[in-house]
């Protein structure tokens, strides 16, 4: 799925791969993940992480779009096979200067279209009030993987549409806007932010965070 995510980004925003240095791999027990990091041309900042666990009983794919050059919403798509299961997270923040309603509403047009599969229950955290109500978590037996898959690419051609028609904005304003986002993950944690500290000490996460992944 990662590969067809990225080759729609492609069509529109040409993506340029960066160098990402020592962030390139990392084992935080029992996975093994692996970094990729591009400039999409006109967009902004696109990262891509994947986790394998041994035997590949479970793998984590991860894609963040952080736009700078457009006035538009962070997106993160995650993707989690195990245990005969496929979870789906489709999540936009609002790191936008320009607050406005419209985007929110064109992409619940597109999770209408999915509302027969249940949503799941997602624990609160401190996010919550910048975190599009068209974010959606989604859980089912490896059956409904075509399904997830459709979902997943109509949502992020919608998307993409959005950060064409939003409006051209100066970066390094963005940026900052968008920093909040990734200082407040620093500062307040997560599931996966918390065992990456763990593994590997608060200072490598905020230079894995501010510079190869969100781009800020």
């Amino acid at each position: 799925m990662i590969e067809k995510i990225l080759e729609e980004i492609n069509k529109k925003y040409p993506l340029k791969e960066k160098d990402v240095g020592k962030f390139a791999s990392a084992k935080v027990s029992p996975m093994k993940f692996t970094l990729k990091s591009y400039e999409a041309e006109g967009l902004g900042n696109v990262s891509v992480m994947t986790g394998k666990a041994l035997f590949g009983l479970m793998v984590m794919d991860t894609i963040v779009v952080n736009p700078f050059n457009r006035d538009m919403a962070l997106f993160s798509y995650d993707r989690i096979h195990a245990m005969g299961n496929d979870t789906l997270f489709l999540e936009v923040y609002d790191t936008r200067l320009n607050k406005d309603e419209g985007p929110v509403n064109s992409l619940k047009e597109v999770t209408k279209k999915y509302e027969d599969i249940p949503e799941e229950p997602v624990a609160p955290n401190w996010y919550d009030s910048i975190k599009w109500g068209c974010s959606i978590k989604k859980k089912g037996k490896k059956d409904i993987t075509p399904r997830f898959d459709e979902f997943t690419l109509e949502y992020v051609s919608k998307y993409l549409e959005l950060c064409g028609t939003a409006s051209i904005c100066d970066v390094e304003t963005k940026k900052a806007e968008a920093k909040k986002y990734t200082d407040g993950l620093i500062s307040n944690g997560g599931p996966s932010t918390d065992q990456f500290v763990k593994a590997y000490g608060k200072d490598y996460v905020e230079e894995l965070y501010r510079d190869p992944f969100f781009g800020v």
